[in-house]
């Protein structure tokens, strides 16, 4: 019996890595990819990705799709309500299983399933517990490729934004930082590989630092914007 999915779609690596091997089990039937796009910017949520790039990259993936429309700086409540009447459409459609890219984050993967088992919806990690540096190396050798958009400023300087995912970045990477970033030191917009029709044609534009204040806490980021092509 193969289980109805749908697939929380970042637009990165992980993302694409998960995807792919979730598409080769037998258990699981992809139908539908989830993302959050944050309404007031017109980008994919913490990775700053063009709403027009997220198309044509999951228009190049050819699976159906649709997205969750956040405002500029959700609650926690507002994000909780929005999920829900999503969850809710996609139970409606006979989806059962929602999967993810996340690695080795035990909370969010708590998280993640306690916000889904109400509703009846099992959450699949396709990716979990796996060795990060051994999925790099994989991803690369698939023949996947990626670009660095977004680094974390507090723990990686402004030159590996806009960098691309190879092995030559990977080893530039300073000690303690994890190779897939899995603890948010950067995120990537994956445009060609094994899940693709065809590339998604950009041009890399100008890099910028933007500072987030939540909760008496301040996060930056260096942010490197792509342009379609």
């Amino acid at each position: 019996m193969q289980h109805k999915t749908y697939f929380n779609w970042s637009s990165g690596k992980d993302s694409a890595m998960a995807l792919h091997q979730l598409l080769k089990h037998e258990t699981y039937e992809v139908h539908h990819l989830l993302t959050a796009v944050n309404t007031h910017h017109n980008r994919v949520s913490m990775h700053g990705v063009r709403r027009e790039l997220l198309e044509q990259q999951l228009n190049a993936i050819g699976i159906d799709h649709s997205t969750i429309e956040l405002p500029e700086q959700p609650t926690n409540h507002q994000y909780e309500e929005l999920m829900l009447e999503t969850v809710t459409r996609l139970k409606g459609s006979g989806f059962t299983h929602a999967a993810f890219g996340d690695i080795f984050l035990d909370d969010l993967r708590k998280y993640r399933e306690q916000q889904l088992q109400p509703h009846g919806i099992t959450a699949v990690f396709p990716l979990w517990k796996q060795d990060t540096l051994s999925l790099m190396n994989e991803f690369i050798a698939q023949g996947f490729k990626a670009i660095v958009v977004c680094v974390n400023a507090s723990l990686l300087p402004e030159a590996f934004a806009g960098r691309m995912l190879d092995r030559d970045f990977i080893n530039a990477l300073p000690a303690g930082i994890d190779p897939c970033g899995e603890n948010g030191e950067f995120h990537t917009f994956c445009f060609d590989g094994p899940l693709f029709k065809q590339p998604v044609n950009f041009q890399k534009g100008e890099t910028v630092y933007k500072e987030y204040h939540h909760n008496g806490e301040t996060s930056c980021f260096w942010f490197t914007d792509l342009l379609p092509g």
